[in-house]
């Protein structure tokens, strides 16, 4: 509330006119200014008709300072000017996260779980921009940098759960299949000589950052196993020397059925060799270490201060006032009748 005084000062103005009230009304009585006297009326109260109005009135002053009552509460409330307050700090930390999966053959029993952990990894950020590229021999946004969170987590949690099929799930129903093929679209053209192109798959991820005269902080979150089949553009070592010349830290997460140690050993020195983080899939604190890491990076933020912003809510209470206020025109218009 606005003024949380109000109510309080609300109810005490009505119980002291209350207090005045009875004390008035108790010293008309001792007076004897409210009585009258009217001879032969006792048998008035053996009548049953007499004693069915009697109740009613009864019941009616009892209803009328029921509501009353209630009704002095809501306005008392209303006094108070009840809002919803919320803090929003348009302090925006520049950081931008690309997630960069494999979504290869090779790496397709694992996508399901890597697109969890990102989606794990955004429960921690606030503010970060966040983009999500898919590639196999090309490569797919399938959506651009951007702070909107529930959109992020529900591509997230969709990506893992169209993914979680495999790829050689006989069980699997055509629509499922569907699904899966309309979400890989675009990462394996039919003309393909090859697939899981490392070094172009993360060049394109490099190149999804945007703002470009803008001092931000990058990061890259490189989700394969580093088996590349065919001839690409670009190197793995290529890729990363692409994002340390614009700016771009590299973290890894390897998953792989059948490890290739060389191909791992490569994987590792690239990225660790350029101050990234490289975790096994199968580590339990990869996400948290990785987000810990990159909140800790120095970010630029914008000149802007917190700001706490107030939406009156009156809607909590007039329709309980109005309620109350209609219950006390007919029940006074009863007791009179």
């Amino acid at each position: 509330m606005v003024s949380p005084w109000a109510p309080w000062a609300v109810a005490a103005l009505v119980v002291v006119a209350a207090a005045v009230g009875w004390f008035l009304v108790v010293r008309e009585r001792r007076r004897g200014r409210r009585h009258r006297l009217v001879a032969n009326s006792a048998y008035l109260y053996t009548l049953p008709s007499f004693r069915r109005r009697l109740n009613l009135h009864r019941f009616a002053a009892l209803g009328l300072t029921m509501i009353v009552g209630g009704a002095t509460v809501f306005t008392a409330l209303l006094a108070g000017r009840p809002v919803d307050r919320y803090t929003t700090n348009e302090r925006m930390a520049t950081r931008d996260i690309v997630l960069c999966l494999d979504v290869s053959g090779s790496m397709i029993s694992f996508d399901s779980q890597v697109l969890r952990v990102y989606s794990q990894m955004v429960d921690s950020f606030d503010g970060e921009r966040i983009a999500l590229n898919i590639w196999d021999f090309t490569s797919r946004q399938v959506f651009p940098l951007t702070d909107d969170y529930a959109m992020v987590k529900d591509e997230l949690e969709l990506g893992a759960e169209i993914t979680s099929i495999g790829l050689f799930n006989w069980s699997a129903t055509r629509g499922a299949i569907e699904r899966y093929e309309e979400w890989m679209a675009g990462t394996y053209p039919p003309n393909a000589t090859g697939s899981s192109l490392i070094g172009d798959g993360l060049a394109s991820c490099v190149l999804a950052f945007d703002l470009d005269d803008e001092e931000r902080s990058r990061t890259v979150i490189l989700a394969t196993d580093n088996e590349s089949f065919g001839n690409s553009v670009f190197t793995l070592q290529e890729a990363a020397e692409l994002a340390e010349e614009r700016g771009v830290r590299i973290h890894a997460i390897y998953a792989s059925e059948w490890p290739i140690a060389s191909s791992r050993d490569e994987y590792e020195e690239v990225v660790t060799s350029r101050g990234g983080l490289f975790y096994e899939l199968s580590d339990a604190d990869a996400a948290d270490a990785i987000v810990a890491e990159i909140t800790s990076q120095d970010a630029v933020d914008l000149d802007a201060t917190p700001r706490v912003i107030e939406v009156d809510r009156p809607d909590r209470y007039y329709p309980w006032l109005a309620l109350l206020v209609g219950g006390l025109v007919i029940a006074a218009w009863r007791a009179r009748t």
